[in-house]
């Protein structure tokens, strides 16, 4: 597969997926050789286990940028995103059994996935990530008649856990990948018809992650997070030096802009873990839960929304371009409750109604445009919205965005779930190794608590999740 097939978002992904050489997207060599050493412990741990050795496959699932676009897709809003030059290699190798076996190979932990559901444990295992896996086996077996193969599998990630790069979307969309490679899942009609193009099968994770249904494919109780499709989305559909506009509910491609190539991102991570499983769940359930709530008392006033997006739209009358529309304001202030304030929910209703219709549009055009003075002003306001109306944001994500621009980054925004992980900047790629070295020292000295937690690299925005083939 050429390179430039991966910026064709439409094309069908075919009886083998997305597959390309390792040397054969573009990556720079340093980019590659971190995935080959990745690609070798995967291989080890399989040897060590026993694993079989002919008809090994690996695929590299990347993690994501989220530039902007906070908490919108789960309430069909708009966002700006890339693929970075990191994420999870998964090495599969076939088994005769019913049975998958995982094996994390730098963290020496291991799962095993029974296929037969009257063997599903009852309770959680104690892995924290293992509802992952599960509920990817779980819910591909109950779409596709039960038919997963059995399978060894070694992981192996370069990607910051729990920092708001999707590293845990990442394993989602890369054991989807392997297992419907392995088990032929693409060559059912079912998959043909719902899952074709990416941006249909990016959804699917996506409701294979919150529990819902998709189309014909029924729902199952998923990671237990009310999110959307836009991390599945990113590692999925994104395209190498692009950032890409994408829609939700459903996941639509809406417009792609080049990204300068003479620009980096760097990647702070703050140290505090921004982890969706256990008690951090409820935080992030709870900023879904208010754009929930809004739809809710809408429909109960009438409304026939199936989002807030389609809220808007019904008390606009088409697209809001020209602000809140004042029926849905009412509708907020009258819905207020003990858990809920009027303030609040009409600040959720500014923020997305400005993130979806004005902000990411305006980026975008901004950096098509070359206007960094634009696209830095749109991105203070994003960053603004997410610490007073989403209330995501912690002191250490706030004081890196601020330093980042005080170091002179273009432009820079926290992202992900908040309540911690990482921050984004735009720097010039001269300035990179520079800038990397003054942010950290800033942040340990403010933040000594947690910087020996603190990682910090650059990324260009990347290619989407694939097979890696051998060249030629």
């Amino acid at each position: 597969m050429s390179e430039s097939a991966f910026s064709s978002l439409d094309d069908p992904l075919g009886q083998s997926l997305v597959q390309a050489p390792l040397d054969g997207v573009g990556y720079a060599q340093s980019v590659i050789d971190r995935f080959l050493k990745l690609q070798r412990d995967a291989h080890r741990a399989l040897d060590e286990a026993g694993a079989a050795t002919e008809g090994r496959r690996t695929w590299i699932a990347p993690g994501r940028i989220e530039v902007l676009g906070k908490h919108v897709d789960y309430a069909g809003g708009r966002s700006l995103l890339c693929a970075v030059e990191r994420g999870i290699v998964i090495v599969v190798a076939p088994r005769d059994d019913r049975r998958i076996i995982l094996r994390d190979a730098r963290r020496r932990e291991g799962l095993v996935v029974p296929l037969d559901e009257s063997m599903y444990p009852s309770t959680q295992a104690p892995l924290p990530w293992s509802v992952y896996p599960r509920t990817v086996v779980r819910r591909l077996q109950k779409n596709f008649d039960n038919a997963l193969v059995g399978a060894d599998i070694a992981l192996a990630s370069n990607l910051p856990p729990a920092a708001g790069v999707s590293s845990s979307s990442a394993l989602v969309v890369g054991l989807t990948l392997a297992l419907s490679a392995i088990s032929d899942l693409h060559a059912d009609p079912r998959w043909n018809a719902s899952l074709v193009p990416r941006t249909k099968l990016a959804g699917y994770i996506g409701a294979m992650e919150n529990g819902l249904d998709f189309g014909a494919l029924a729902g199952d109780r998923g990671v237990g997070t009310l999110g959307g499709a836009q991390d599945q989305t990113a590692i999925l559909c994104s395209a190498p030096g692009q950032l890409n506009v994408f829609g939700w509910a459903p996941v639509r491609h809406e417009r792609s802009v080049a990204w300068p190539a003479d620009h980096t991102f760097v990647i702070a991570v703050s140290g505090v873990v921004a982890a969706k499983t256990g008690a951090a769940k409820n935080r992030f359930n709870r900023v879904a839960r208010t754009a929930h709530h809004l739809v809710h008392a809408w429909n109960a006033q009438g409304g026939t929304a199936g989002t807030l997006a389609d809220a808007f739209r019904e008390a606009a009358g088409g697209e809001p371009t020209q602000g809140v529309p004042s029926a849905l304001t009412r509708v907020a202030i009258e819905a207020a409750t003990d858990e809920f304030s009027a303030t609040q929910l009409t600040l959720r209703l500014d923020q997305f109604h400005a993130e979806t219709w004005h902000r990411v549009p305006a980026a975008a055009e901004a950096i098509a445009q070359r206007d960094w003075k634009t696209f830095a002003e749109v991105v203070v306001a994003s960053q603004r919205g997410a610490e007073v109306a989403l209330e995501n944001q912690i002191a250490e994500t706030m004081r890196l965005v601020i330093m980042a621009r005080e170091l002179g980054a273009v432009a820079a925004s926290a992202f992900g779930a908040g309540f911690g992980g990482s921050v984004w900047a735009m720097i010039p790629a001269n300035d990179a190794d520079s800038f990397m070295a003054r942010l950290r020292e800033r942040y340990v000295k403010q933040f000594p608590q947690v910087a020996h937690r603190m990682q910090i690299f650059q990324t260009q925005p990347s290619v989407p999740a694939f097979e890696v083939i051998a060249a030629g």
